[in-house]
């Protein structure tokens, strides 16, 4: 297998396509020594089937506003892989969703999920549909049409869905409602719901608890104590909140948030009380981060900027969106003395930053290892819906890190050069080889599907 001839047929084959290709592309160009030294892995032409999802559901979303008008959306869901176990990712809500972007996360997902050591395969679905500006009824009808679409494709033991960008609770609450009318039973075929029914304590802190969990274990390789490290984060949804908090606990500063309107930098450290109020716009108000100026004019928001080139900071946790931290923005944190990138988006950084981060041999974290303690966690709720048990939060928080700090060391394992004296570690290599590698023995024993 050579990595540019089949990232340059699958751009033929999918045009327009630029967030798959890169995803691909990624991953191929770190995996090509160990496909190579499986020759079964080619004569089972495995690349190909691996990179191509094994399906896509395209759908038309028709649902009636609040002022009586008929409103269309499209919907999708990709199931790329089930090799290891039922497909499994989330579904986003966002202006931005197209196929590629949802071929590119259903792609990562597969790693992500292998990695997790969990029986899961990798999907990803969503809309162009966006919740902001929507009322709670309108959002209801909404999700009850995807989902009257997408009801009969999934199943607890065939593809179980999340949340991601613009779901969050209420809307997987709305969508669980409608599936479990539809299939009439009542199984974990959604995680991410509420606690009452089915949910799992620490869901909703999970990606950014894990992203800390890893950092950590990153850290403890060079000895340094994260303790009075300055932190940048961008974002303000879930992933950055929990990231934020957990930061905070362990006893760092966090210097900046961010939405798409711009960036709130704080240069010595957002209070807990800051953090808190910031929690609030977002998940109670569904405001914007400027309106922490209210309350905090002390506070400095920067309008359509991303915070990497506006503060000095430690360590970089990028946990907005794909391709939000150029190679512009990666000089800049390097050169203000940034030693450790941890990605709580997926795919934030794009090649370019990528590059510049392993030139330098600083703590690179890409999303596939860092952020999947949220998809871990909804592991951890299947298998409590499965026993129909409650784990406490201290369990589950138990289990998830552990569970990061084994992704660690299969990145660990898979991404040490043994002939590098210094002892560093390619963590983009080692998650790549590491979630390849469990996907690609499944396929190769269950044959040609």
């Amino acid at each position: 297998m050579k990595a540019t001839e089949v990232i340059a047929d699958l751009q033929r084959r999918f045009p327009n396509e630029p967030e798959y290709h890169q995803a691909v592309e990624e991953v191929l160009t770190t995996i090509e020594d160990i496909y190579n030294a499986h020759p079964q892995f080619e004569r089972m032409n495995l690349i190909e089937r691996l990179i191509i999802p094994d399906r896509i559901f395209t759908f038309r979303v028709s649902w009636v506003d609040d002022a009586g008008h008929v409103r269309t959306n499209m919907g999708y869901r990709v199931q790329h892989n089930n090799a290891i176990g039922p497909y499994k990712g989330g579904i986003r809500f966002h202006s931005s969703v197209n196929l590629s972007i949802l071929k590119f996360l259903a792609f990562e997902q597969t790693f992500k999920n292998s990695l997790t050591t969990l029986a899961m395969g990798g999907a990803k679905g969503g809309s162009d549909f966006s919740p902001r500006g929507k009322s709670d009824m309108e959002i209801m009808r909404f999700c009850q049409a995807f989902i009257t679409e997408l009801w009969r494709h999934i199943g607890a033991d065939t593809d179980v869905p999340a949340g991601d960008i613009g779901v969050g609770a209420r809307e997987v609450g709305y969508m669980y409602g409608w599936y479990k009318k539809q299939a009439r039973e009542f199984t974990g075929t959604f995680t991410g719901k509420g606690i009452d029914f089915g949910g799992s304590l620490i869901r909703p802190e999970a990606t950014g608890y894990g992203n800390c969990y890893f950092m950590l274990n990153m850290l403890a390789t060079r000895g340094i104590d994260i303790k009075g490290k300055r932190v940048a984060i961008s974002g303000s949804g879930n992933v950055a909140n929990y990231t934020a908090r957990k930061i905070t606990q362990l006893g760092a500063k966090v210097v900046s948030m961010s939405d798409s309107s711009g960036a709130l930098i704080a240069p010595d450290g957002f209070t807990d009380e800051q953090l808190q109020h910031i929690f609030d716009i977002k998940e109670l108000y569904r405001g914007r981060l400027s309106e922490a100026l209210e309350e905090y004019p002390e506070l400095t928001y920067l309008l359509g900027e991303r915070p990497w080139r506006h503060v000095q900071c430690d360590i970089a946790m990028p946990s907005a969106t794909q391709n939000e931290l150029d190679g512009d923005d990666a000089r800049a944190l390097l050169a203000g003395g940034t030693f450790a990138v941890s990605e709580g988006a997926n795919m934030p950084s794009t090649p370019e930053a990528i590059h510049e981060f392993l030139a330098a041999r600083i703590l690179y974290a890409p999303g596939k290892a860092a952020n999947a303690g949220g998809v871990a966690t909804s592991g951890l709720e299947m298998a409590q819906n499965s026993q129909k048990l409650s784990w406490t939060a201290d369990e589950v928080d138990a289990r998830l890190a552990n569970i990061m700090a084994d992704i660690h060391a299969q990145c660990v394992r898979f991404g040490k050069d043994p002939d590098d004296e210094t002892g560093y570690v390619n963590y983009v290599k080692g998650a790549n080889v590491a979630g390849f590698m469990k996907v690609a023995r499944a396929m190769t024993a269950q044959g040609i599907l």
